[in-house]
């Protein structure tokens, strides 16, 4: 091993830390640990094999070596004196990538690449060096960039003492809510102690599913973890795959002995064949033709009874068996993480129930006047939750449209749970003909009321500042109508090309004003045959790196590119996958609407005056058109009636004028009648003499549905009938 002194002048990484080297290294004595030789099994070849420890090996200290690296990844220069080093082969000329295990090379190899080419450092990574006697050394190893004017790089090595390494294991593992890069870190770890390392959990716990303590009959396992990462031969296990129904013998008869679960260790390939028995189950379980011992040590959840959550395996070779400090390390690490895994499967249990909610929210099909296509994709398992994004449409009583996307504060099941009661209230409230900044109104107050000392603050959630638009398209005069709360603007996509935000008003988010409320204003747009209109939430949108402006303007360009004949959820999913990465910190969330509308000739509008002679002149009106439109003789005979009803309660009870206007719709007729009154038309409880409220009583005995929606200058009564 060759060892170069720095020159005091000297400022590069490899100089700085040779320079520390002479304060920590202890000079004479040795004190380098003696690896373990191998050692002989007798009797029972299943049961754990008790090696001597070197204590030595325990008391060794943190030490710091460090190694120079050309940009060929050849050592140029080392100091790796301290005796904690000895056995290994750094000679200068030689490639990094001897000293380490063959498994590591293309990962370790990827990161130094990666530091020469972007010159910034990779700290800390926990990584086994291969001593020239065929045994290892775990170490942290930094690589950093050489100083100017040396090119190349420095690499810090800190020989880690058993403590410290538990400790980097633990804080490594807890960094992730997702369960798979939980597990994947577990077993990064466990590979200090061994060749292979594998994290097998129970099925319900990698579903995020409830485990209990004691389980039923023969355990399903899934490989959630497996390193190093290489080519494994045909047969074996590797992350995602089931291990076969025998393997869950070995969780057993790693957790069932007694009452509380215990490690297993298994000495040698022969025993491990014949304690599996099956030679596919040994195929799937063992890593390699070659001699191995395993050692099973279970993710053991501290609670009474203790609930079993799988089980963590290290293998290596036959003549390297685990010495008893070994497996105390072993399970103590494990021991210390298994929370961590729990904690992942309750995030994950979480995760799946909010995106069961939100896949019910989004809009299934839209109807012969528009055409609907959404996507919603989910944040990252590991990130703080999956947020509060909905969107939903649906056709309303009386022939329109209503869109509606909204943003809840927040993450997880309080964020859930609000979503769900604001998207039913508002889908509610619009059937019920309410207009749109109506039902923001009462959006509004139900998350004021939502946030009370009891429900919200005191539950540590609050949905203050969540914001909505609603919009609603008649495809009769086509317009849309909307109002929004906060929200971002839709992008409007004429049938020219010309593609834009709509220029709505911003307004405070939902509940957000307490003091003085500002009205919700109401937009009005025109939206021809062939438009388009998306609505989005702000995670489409939204760039560290980028003004909100100019994440609207490349949604504005990507809408835009979709011709009229593209298959549109095609065409939302090309958009989505355009502007927002596939691993991203919030929901992201589009709903596209291309607006058809009805042909001129399947509606028909009248405006009479208030006159006792109107609903003769409707009856005559709607006779001639059905004449027209071939309608069925009963039609001919009903409808007549049923509008000339209509406009008899209308010239009764309101003052202006009166518009009738029909729609033909599928199998179905959609009568409208327009008046400038307030009143509510109500089915009294009289009979059909009655006077008051006759009329409606027919309106109701001759429609399928009936209702009323309130404008600007009064109400329309619709109702619709079967043709």
């Amino acid at each position: 091993m060759d060892s170069t002194t720095p020159s005091p002048s000297s400022s590069s990484p490899f100089d700085l830390v040779s320079s520390a080297l002479g304060r920590y290294i202890p000079r004479g004595g040795g004190g380098a640990a003696a690896a373990a030789g191998p050692a002989d099994a007798r009797g029972d070849r299943t049961t754990r094999q008790r090696v001597p420890d070197n204590p030595a090996a325990d008391r060794q200290d943190q030490i710091l070596g460090v190694v120079n690296l050309d940009r060929d990844l050849r050592i140029t220069r080392c100091n790796l004196d301290a005796p904690i080093f000895t056995g290994l082969n750094a000679v200068v000329g030689s490639p990094f990538t001897d000293l380490l295990p063959p498994g590591d090379v293309p990962t370790v190899t990827r990161r130094l690449r990666q530091v020469l080419e972007t010159g910034e450092a990779h700290v800390a990574r926990i990584q086994r060096l291969r001593r020239g006697d065929g045994s290892e050394l775990v170490v942290s190893l930094s690589i950093l960039p050489a100083a100017v004017p040396h090119e190349g790089l420095t690499v810090s090595v800190i020989a880690m003492a058993r403590r410290l390494h538990l400790y980097a294991a633990e804080t490594a593992i807890g960094t992730s809510l997702d369960i798979g890069e939980t597990a994947q870190s577990l077993a990064q770890s466990l590979l200090a102690w061994g060749d292979v390392a594998a994290v097998d959990l129970d099925f319900a716990v990698w579903t995020g599913e409830g485990v209990t303590g004691k389980g039923q009959g023969r355990v399903r396992l899934r490989r959630a973890a497996l390193v190093p990462d290489r080519v494994w031969p045909e047969g074996y296990v590797t992350p995602g795959g089931d291990l076969p129904s025998d393997a869950g013998r070995l969780l057993e008869q790693a957790v069932r002995r007694g009452d509380a679960p215990q490690t297993l260790v298994i000495p040698d390939r022969a025993a491990v064949e014949r304690l599996l028995g099956s030679p596919r189950v040994v195929r799937a379980l063992v890593p390699g033709d070659r001699s191995a011992s395993v050692a099973c040590i279970p993710l053991v959840l501290d609670s009474a009874p203790p609930v079993v959550l799988g089980v963590a395996e290290v293998w290596r070779r036959a003549d390297r068996p685990f010495r008893d400090s070994e497996l105390l390390d072993l399970q103590e690490l494990v021991a210390r993480t298994a929370h961590h895994v729990d904690l992942a499967r309750q995030h994950q249990r979480e995760h799946t129930q909010v995106l069961a909610l939100q896949r019910r929210l989004l809009p299934r099909s839209g109807g012969h006047t528009i055409e609907i296509a959404s996507v919603y994709q989910p944040a990252t398992p590991d990130s703080a939750g999956v947020g509060g994004d909905w969107v939903n449409s649906f056709p309303l009583p009386d022939g329109r449209t209503a869109l509606v996307v909204g943003d809840v504060v927040g993450h997880g099941l309080g964020a859930a749970a609000t979503m769900g009661q604001l998207s039913m209230e508002a889908r509610a409230l619009l059937s019920a003909g309410l207009a749109p900044d109506e039902v923001l109104e009462h959006l509004d107050e139900t998350v004021t009321l939502l946030d009370d000392a009891e429900s919200g603050l005191a539950a540590g959630y609050s949905a203050l500042g969540s914001t909505c638009c609603i919009a609603l398209y008649d495809p009769v005069s086509h317009h849309v109508t909307l109002s929004s709360a906060g929200h971002l603007p839709p992008v409007l996509v004429l049938p020219n090309g010309h593609a834009g935000p709509l220029a709505v008003r911003p307004h405070p988010g939902l509940g957000v004003e307490f003091a003085l409320r500002e009205p919700f204003d109401v937009h009005t747009f025109g939206a021809p045959p062939g438009s388009l209109l998306a609505l989005y939430t702000d995670g489409l949108v939204e760039e560290p790196a980028l003004q909100i402006d100019e994440g609207i303007s490349r949604l504005a360009d990507a809408v835009s590119t979709v011709h009229p004949w593209d298959a549109l959820q095609q065409a939302a999913r090309h958009v989505v996958s355009a502007l927002a990465p596939v691993r991203q910190r919030d929901d992201v969330t589009l709903l596209l609407a291309r607006m058809i509308g009805y042909r001129k000739g399947d509606t028909a509008t009248w405006r009479l005056p208030a006159r006792d002679d109107a609903p003769a002149h409707a009856r005559a009106h709607v006779s001639a058109l059905l004449r027209r439109w071939h309608a069925r003789g009963d039609t001919q005979d009903d409808v007549p009636l049923l509008v000339s009803e209509l406009v008899t309660n209308a010239v009764r009870f309101a003052a202006g004028p009166i518009t009738i206007r029909l729609i033909r719709s599928g199998n179905g007729l959609l009568c409208e009648v327009g008046d400038t009154g307030n009143g509510r038309p109500r089915l009294s409880r009289g009979g059909l003499l009655d006077d008051g409220g006759r009329g409606l009583h027919i309106v109701h005995r001759l429609t399928t549905r009936w209702g009323v929606r309130w404008t600007d200058s009064g109400k329309v009564v619709w109702a619709e009938v079967v043709r």
